[in-house]
């Protein structure tokens, strides 16, 4: 049977970053999805127990991770009846490289009365475009608003429009399916990617991710729309909505600073894509 990749291996009560887990930034240093997804890994089995469930993640990314032994120890932070919260960290040789948060919450009743949506919902594409598959897929790309057109190729969105993804990620852990909230976790850290992607590539690179959900996602393909990105000084926030085949359920917001020195081109971006394929 073929082992589909993962991020990382389980090694000596911890974990191994694989080869797959190199960020685009550097070759040396773990990229977000891995990090975002080990974090929500840990917090999930740890403290969504009790009919808690997770509504909120938020992961800080402010140092590199290596390519060396990582241990995730956890702490509950607050146990009540009906809000949950416990933090996570990702340590290296005696160092926090990053670190997260969960907010668990009892699901309730909805309450009475009428709110307000936004008027245009995010569209994944078609099931000819994109068949459901349980396997993990080569992330697919579409630009500006009402375009029929998906595809892996970075260089055929090269514009200033709004980004979307869809995604069916691999694995965070050998040999282990992902759970709906691992999966989500690891697909919103293309926030990033889709709010600061724009003509010239990319120039940002995230801080954090603040992931919040009202349900978790159905089925294994998960899509991520623009919504903003506001910038000045080298600095930069952006906000998207996620979205499945049943609808938008979620937003996630990132924080990011200017890598202008180590722009990612759009060309790159296609080599990237290529080597998933």
């Amino acid at each position: 049977m073929v082992e589909w990749p993962a991020y990382f291996d389980e090694v000596d009560g911890g974990f191994y970053p694989t080869p797959t887990a190199a960020s685009q930034w550097s070759s040396a240093q773990v990229v977000g999805p891995a990090l975002t997804g080990l974090l929500a890994r840990e917090l999930e089995r740890g403290h969504a127990t009790d009919g808690f469930v997770p509504v909120r993640l938020t992961v800080d990314l402010f140092s590199a991770a290596r390519f060396t032994h990582t241990t995730t120890p956890t702490v509950r932070v607050r146990d009540g009846r009906r809000i949950r919260v416990a933090d996570v960290s990702v340590v290296q040789e005696g160092t926090v490289a990053a670190r997260a948060s969960a907010v668990l919450l009892r699901p309730d009743q909805q309450p009475p009365g009428e709110l307000w949506h936004r008027e245009r919902e995010p569209q994944p594409p078609s099931l000819e475009v994109a068949p459901p598959s349980p396997l993990p897929q080569v992330p697919l790309f579409n630009s500006g608003e009402d375009s029929p057109v998906w595809n892996s190729v970075p260089t055929e969105h090269e514009n200033n429009l709004r980004k979307r993804t869809w995604q069916n990620p691999i694995r965070v852990i050998t040999g282990e399916e992902l759970t709906p909230f691992v999966r989500v976790s690891v697909v919103a850290e293309a926030t990033s990617m889709m709010t600061n992607w724009g003509d010239k590539g990319i120039g940002f690179i995230n801080t954090d991710m603040t992931l919040g959900l009202s349900r978790m996602p159905e089925g294994t393909e998960i899509g991520v729309e623009a919504d903003s990105h506001f910038s000045e000084h080298g600095m930069a926030v952006g906000v998207a909505t996620l979205f499945d085949r049943g609808g938008s359920f979620g937003s996630c917001m990132v924080t990011s600073v200017s890598n202008a020195g180590r722009q990612i081109s759009n060309a790159q971006l296609d080599m990237v894509m290529r080597r998933r394929m």
